[in-house]
């Protein structure tokens, strides 16, 4: 699944914003993988929203998110330190 990660308010932004992972991956290992990324502190809380309006999951599988929500062969999800939407 490609993915398309985009930074939301003071949250640091990924030089890289496009990456592909498996179908089978958690939307929780997703966000240890951006903390990691990021080098968050581990106090520092990381959400994830599908479509700036609502947050999966962490026990949601990416491949179905982009079943549901994909576009242009591509899933765009935002991510930021503080709760935006939902």
């Amino acid at each position: 699944v490609d993915l398309l990660l985009k930074a939301v308010g003071d949250t640091p932004i990924m030089k890289q914003k496009k990456w592909a992972v498996e179908r089978g991956r958690t939307v929780q290992s997703l966000s240890q993988f951006i903390s990691r990324f990021l080098k968050l502190d581990a106090s520092e809380q990381l959400f994830i929203y599908v479509n700036q309006s609502f947050a999966p999951s962490p026990d949601q599988d990416v491949g179905a998110l982009f079943d549901c929500f994909g576009s242009d062969g591509k899933l765009v999800l935002h991510y930021c330190k503080s709760q935006a939407w939902g």
